[in-house]
């Protein structure tokens, strides 16, 4: 790989010479600005305002734009000879643990080469130094005319180097969350828990661009004089969410068929609890759980008084009865006796008289 930049990593009073080498590349289709009306393609030409001739690249040089408009000329030499310590050397200032650093401030990265033989021993004392320690290193450095920061880490056995933004280039997130009151509730966020497990994890090896394929899979067509045809819209669209509850059980389900499980439908898990359902029909507002144990209670007896034969029944009912009846039968004995003594005693004194 082409180097970009030769320097050394200024580590306390060790100097470690390397090159810097991109550790990205960029694998998008290019396309090419034409004329529509006879495909000629349009360039851009540099032309200088005052007597309008094109002019070529030794030909142009920096300034910097003033308030009123004036230019102020800047050379290459003049920023060469600015008091910057880091105009060739990557300047290592502290060794943080990497949570301290925001993703936010990731830039472009580099792999940082050992320049010869005599670089290997320093430039694999600080690897090893950063991995015992599980920290990073914050470095600043001069790349394109600017003083950079930067984040040196270890990949597999070499240095890496992130370019990161400065503190004060990172804007404020201020008015971007949601204004307006929302409430979340534990059944929303146990769906989203379940989706998350069910996507899982991912290989990052397996992920690749949809989109620039089908851009070259156009090309290749329109080279053969081939007409593609347009793909298919997704059917789950960019609607409206109306239930939430909804669109995550049917992500769950389809992020279940995506990844060849069977998604549980209703009654299909063994498992699942079923739920008892009381009929309100009838049921009278005093009726709890007394009420019910008593209507359990009375179904009870009277499934035993029929599973009873007739003639047990009759036996009590007749030894139910009895008592009463023969009480009045008693009562009604006694009376007539008594009527009929008080009446013969009365009746005897009036046959002596008449005697």
């Amino acid at each position: 790989m082409r180097s970009i930049w030769n320097g050394a990593i200024s580590f306390g009073l060790v100097s470690i010479p390397i090159k810097l080498v991109n550790a990205t590349e960029n694998h998008s289709v290019s396309f090419r600005q034409i004329h529509l009306a006879d495909g000629g393609r349009i360039r851009y030409r540099k032309v200088c305002e005052i007597d309008e001739q094109e002019v070529t690249a030794a030909d142009i040089g920096k300034a910097y734009e003033d308030a009123d408009g004036s230019m102020i000329p800047i050379t290459d030499e003049d920023l060469s000879s600015l008091p910057l310590p880091t105009a060739k050397t990557i300047e290592i200032v502290a060794f943080v643990p990497a949570a301290s650093i925001d993703p936010l401030q990731m830039d472009a990265a580099y792999y940082l080469s050992a320049n010869g033989v005599p670089a290997a021993k320093p430039y694999t004392l600080l690897r090893e130094a950063l991995k015992r320690s599980q920290k990073v290193a914050v470095a600043k450095y001069a790349l394109r005319g600017r003083e950079r920061l930067g984040m040196l880490r270890v990949v597999d056995d070499v240095i890496a180097m992130h370019g990161l933004l400065w503190p004060d280039e990172i804007r404020s997130p201020e008015g971007v969350a949601p204004q307006t009151e929302v409430t979340v509730r534990d059944a929303e966020l146990d769906l989203a828990d379940a989706l998350m497990a069910t996507l899982g994890e991912v290989d990052m090896d397996s992920l690749h661009d949809d989109y620039r394929e089908a851009v070259e899979e156009l090309i290749a067509a329109k080279a053969d004089g081939r007409t593609l045809e347009p793909a298919e819209a997704d059917a789950s669209g960019g609607g409206k969410v109306i239930d939430l509850i909804a669109a995550l059980e049917s992500s769950v389900r389809a992020a279940k068929q995506a990844r060849g499980e069977e998604p549980e439908t209703a009654g299909e898990s063994a498992n699942a609890p079923v739920a008892e359902v009381t009929s309100l029909t009838g049921r009278k507002k005093s009726g709890g759980t007394g009420a019910k144990k008593k209507a359990t209670a009375s179904t009870k007896k009277t499934a035993a008084k029929k599973s009873t034969p007739s003639r047990a029944p009759a036996k009590k009912t007749a030894a139910r009865s009895t008592p009463k009846s023969s009480a009045k039968t008693t009562a009604k004995k006694t009376t007539a006796k008594s009527d009929t003594k008080s009446t013969t005693k009365k009746a005897a004194p009036r046959k002596r008289a008449s005697a």
